[in-house]
């Protein structure tokens, strides 16, 4: 019978297959399904905000609170319409886990009051920017478009925010109602230009707005805040003051619009104490969102 020729170099093909299948990655190669570049991308992801939720808005603030910032809810005899007065109107907003905010407005003898309080949380969808840092660049957005004027050259902006509202807020605290005081009284506000004598100097009876009630940074407020007002005046009605307090902790942003028009024309609200308020709020919220 003829036997087949035996073909060596087919079997060193088939040795040299079986050999590549099987051999081990000794020489300190990665193996087939690794992927270098998976740990650098993971060590560049930024990390997400401290906050992944909001607290609920109009439960936020407290009936003392309310009590401070809006004397007239007291005024109000009916029961039903005083609980409906504390209990605020939520803000429309489509995405709670994002953005909500509530609202308050209340009439009283003296003036009528509005508050809102704002919740925002920031989250970043560029895995290289940290929530953090989403917020703060849209804090600082929120900060320019204040537009607040530099501080005094004798004050730095620290020493002007150095003023604790727990030390001047006495009548806060007891929940003290608002009382507006003439403009010509009221020596806080920015828009108050200062008499002068004839001669040209400041008159001595009239003192000069204090920095410390100007708008300005605040440095004692989470990350970063600002305190900005207003004081308007349409026609002849009298004089409305819009107080704003914000600020960042981490990735949530909080803001605070406090509102007051008095009842009688050419009055206006008293801009210290409006602002001892908002701040004393601003606090209390700052201490909630830090539990």
């Amino acid at each position: 019978m003829q036997r087949k020729a035996y073909v060596p170099g087919t079997v060193a093909l088939l040795a040299a297959l079986l050999a590549g299948c099987t051999g081990s990655s000794d020489n300190g190669s990665p193996p087939d399904n690794s992927n270098p570049g998976d740990s650098s991308t993971a060590a560049a992801s930024a990390q997400p905000g401290r906050y992944r939720t909001l607290p609920e808005p109009c439960g936020a603030v407290g009936q003392d609170t309310l009590n401070s910032l809006l004397p007239g809810v007291r005024q109000i005899t009916d029961a039903e319409q005083r609980e409906k007065a504390y209990a605020g109107e939520a803000t429309l907003t489509y995405d709670t886990d994002r953005k909500v905010g509530c609202r308050w407005k209340v009439e009283s003898t003296d003036a009528t009051d509005h508050l809102l309080v704002d919740f925002e949380r920031v989250v970043s969808y560029d895995n290289t920017v940290s929530d953090d840092s989403e917020a703060q660049q849209l804090f600082g957005t929120k900060e320019d478009a204040a537009d607040l004027p530099e501080p005094t050259p004798s004050e730095s902006p620290s020493e002007s925010a150095s003023e604790s509202p727990s030390e001047s807020v006495s009548e806060v605290a007891s929940g003290a109602s608002s009382s507006p005081t003439t403009g010509a009284d009221e020596a806080g506000d920015p828009s108050d230009a200062p008499s002068t004598s004839v001669s040209g100097s400041p008159s001595p009876s009239v003192s000069t707005t204090p920095s410390t009630l100007q708008p300005r940074l605040l440095d004692d407020l989470g990350d970063e805040a600002f305190l900005d007002h207003v004081l308007s005046s349409s026609g002849s009605t009298a004089q409305q003051r819009t107080v704003t307090v914000a600020f960042r902790t981490s990735n949530v942003i909080v803001t605070i619009e406090y509102v007051e028009q008095p009842a009688t024309v050419g009055v206006a609200p008293d801009s210290k104490e409006m602002q001892d308020k908002a701040r004393k709020l601003a606090s209390q919220l700052a201490n909630t969102l830090s539990d």
